[in-house]
């Protein structure tokens, strides 16, 4: 077998083969340098005609080849420094082509490189490089001496952490410094010169530029190109991206227009920071925000639960002496009659009314509130927020929809009525095992009312559940504790002056909790108590028909029987909406109302007694405390009277033969006589 000669093969080699090369050539400097494949961007073209040239001079001059390829080489390294490429990534370049070269040989000679063809590769590409090297060192040098300023400036935005880009009016990129290659991963140099919108839509496809939000960036989202068109500045505008090397940047990037002295727009400076580390760290706090509001919701639960346990207990505590009392002083009575048994009775449910009063005066102190005019949308909102870890944990999330309208404020605690929405929200979450949505809803009610609907998916309410709903004594087990705490809900609404009600959706599927609060009136406008005309002196000498409106039938029939043996004639309704037919069909010259009824409430029939006839004698009679409830509510009866009534002191109002009034005819505010 012949020996083969080195530069005969190599010759060969460049004339079949040398498209192939160039091409590996320029995708293996493709992959070395991260370089972009620009529309009107040949890489190859500067690769294709050093391969041209070198393999002319295998062929015309075989002897000199090494001698005069170097030369052939030396603009090669002016010209990449005009493309700001560095000298590492000159030496790569040579770099890579002795490796396509090796590849490309081998593989047509059966994977075999001679050691002469391979040593003659060697020797011209060392040549080259160092040739190149010198080029682009003499005109670093040259450079360097001629714009010494320049380099500095180069030398110190090269160590800055913020990248700075310079963009012209017509939107092309005129400048980049090396830190915008760092942070967005990709070399700018090809983008330099460029117009923005044809360079740098591939820097952004091939880091995945992204907004926050996840939705792609756009070229026209960069700051630069936002203020060219906006014509002032553009802050803080945030961008993701992948790095090469795998692993995400988060970029905050702001822009400054550029003006000249006429007025005329020059040009923009964009600059660009890492924000990674802070991006990482918010991410990371509202990570911990969100999981502490749901560990404040939990604890709002629990806390509130162990209260409520906790006083319920010591309450029937005192309640079961007092009870165990009764029942043996009764015992005594049936077996022998004596006046002071009477006494003894007497006196022990005086004390059962002064312990309720006590715990009525517990949490009148336990909650010392801080009345405001509290916007109702704020307070749902913030209430949501605190309880939306409660209410999308679990294997049956719930979602919610707002439909909020803005009505207004309402005067009330706002910490209380955030917890207050709260309480509403757990409980409705409680009704739904299976998960589904809940609505939340504000609007006016018409009747200078704000109204909060909290919308279930639950199953709707039997009748007797709606009205033992908000009943703190129920025995059905799971349900007192559940009762207890919408009855203190409750409570709290009506000391606003407002009310909760619970109703069955009309469509047969939910129920809602609906709480109704006085709205504030805008600043200027004077709040009245709602006036009600009167024709003549009300005149109750003579008062004999009483109706008793109570739920309670008991407590009603009671009632009925004292007043009866007073010598009134007296009705009982068990509901508001009985009490109204009775008022249709005959004359009552008094209403005795309970203050909590489902459906509608005592002082909501009293509104409507009130409108019907004006010179009626309307008395709330309640177990509640009732100071907190608002002046147009109190204005609406002529009197409050205190489970367990003092039966003197309803006869006297009863029997009264004027009701009170005050200086220009207007109604007093009712009395609260003792119980």
């Amino acid at each position: 077998m012949e020996p083969i000669e080195p530069i005969d093969a190599l010759s060969e080699l460049l004339q079949e083969e040398r498209e192939r090369i160039a091409r590996l050539w320029a995708k293996r400097l493709r992959e070395e340098l991260y370089e972009l494949d620009l529309p009107g961007r040949d890489l190859r073209a500067p690769l294709r005609r050093l391969l041209e040239e070198l393999a002319r001079l295998l062929k015309d001059r075989p002897d000199e080849v090494v001698q005069l390829w170097p030369e052939v080489v030396r603009p090669h390294g002016a010209f990449r420094y005009d493309q700001r490429f560095e000298s590492e990534d000159l030496a790569r370049e040579f770099k890579a082509l002795q490796a396509v070269l090796l590849r490309v040989y081998s593989r047509r000679h059966g994977q075999e490189v001679e050691p002469g063809v391979a040593e003659l590769i060697n020797e011209l590409v060392g040549e080259a490089n160092a040739s190149a090297q010198a080029s682009f060192a003499r005109v670093l040098r040259t450079e360097e001496v001629r714009f010494r300023e320049a380099a500095v400036m180069e030398s110190v935005l090269h160590h800055m952490d913020v990248g700075i880009l310079l963009a012209e009016a017509d939107g092309r990129v005129s400048f980049a410094t090396p830190p915008v290659s760092r942070l967005l991963g990709v070399p700018m140099r090809s983008v330099v010169g460029e117009r923005a919108t044809t360079a740098l839509a591939p820097v952004l496809a091939q880091v995945n530029a992204r907004h926050a939000t996840g939705e792609p960036f756009r070229v026209t989202d960069l700051p630069f190109m936002r203020a060219l068109k906006e014509r002032g500045p553009v802050r803080g505008v945030m961008m993701v991206v992948e790095r090469p090397g795998g692993g995400e940047a988060s970029l905050e990037m702001s822009a400054t227009p550029i003006w000249e002295e006429g007025g005329e727009l020059a040009g923009v400076i964009q600059t660009m920071t890492d924000r990674t580390e802070a991006a990482t760290k918010t991410r990371e706090l509202m990570s911990a925000q969100d999981e502490l509001r749901r560990l404040q919701g939990r604890l709002l639960q629990r806390t509130r639960a162990q209260a409520l346990g906790q006083l319920a207990s010591g309450a029937a505590h005192a309640l079961n002496n007092f009870l165990n009392v009764l029942r043996l002083r009764i015992t005594l009575l049936r077996r022998e009659f004596k006046p002071e048994h009477l006494d003894a009775l007497d006196k022990t449910v005086g004390q059962v009314g002064e312990l309720v009063s006590r715990l009525q005066e517990f949490n009148v102190q336990r909650t010392e509130e801080v009345l405001t005019d509290v916007p109702l949308d704020t307070a749902v909102r913030e209430a949501l927020e605190l309880a939306r870890g409660e209410l999308e944990q679990g294997e049956h999330p719930l979602g919610v929809d707002l439909v909020l309208g803005d009505p207004g404020s309402v005067r009330a605690d706002a910490g209380f009525l955030r917890e207050l929405v709260v309480s509403l929200l757990l409980a409705a979450k409680d009704r739904m095992e299976r998960g589904g949505r809940l609505a939340l809803t504000t609007r006016p009610d018409g009747e200078g009312r704000l109204e909060l609907r909290i919308q279930d998916e639950g199953p709707p309410y039997a009748v007797e559940e709606l009205a033992r709903l908000f009943d703190p004594l129920q025995r059905e087990a799971g349900a007192a504790q559940h009762a207890l705490q919408l009855a203190v809900v409750q409570a709290q609404v009506q000391r606003w002056g407002g009310e909760l009600t619970v109703e069955n959706a009309d469509s047969g599927k939910g129920a809602a909790f609906v709480v109704r609060l006085p709205q504030v009136r805008e600043a200027g406008v004077e709040e009245h108590a709602p006036q009600v005309a009167v024709t003549g002196p009300r005149r109750f000498q003579q008062t004999r028909r009483v109706l008793v409106v109570d739920d309670d039938l008991d407590n009603a029939r009671m009632m009925a029987e004292v007043l009866g043996d007073e010598g009134y004639e007296v009705q009982v309704a068990p509901s508001a909406e009985v009490a109204l037919q009775l008022w249709e069909k005959r004359r009552f010259d008094a209403a005795l109302l309970d203050a909590l009824m489902p459906e509608i409430s005592g002082w909501e029939l009293a509104r409507e007694l009130r409108k019907r006839t004006p010179q009626a004698l309307l008395a709330i009679v309640t177990g509640m405390d009732v100071r907190g409830q608002n002046r147009a509510n109190l204005a609406l009866v002529d009197a409050v009277f205190r489970k367990p009534i003092d039966v003197g002191a309803l006869d006297e109002f009863l029997s009264q033969s004027e009701a009170p009034t005050a200086e220009g005819g207007e109604r007093a505010a009712p009395s609260v006589p003792p119980h």
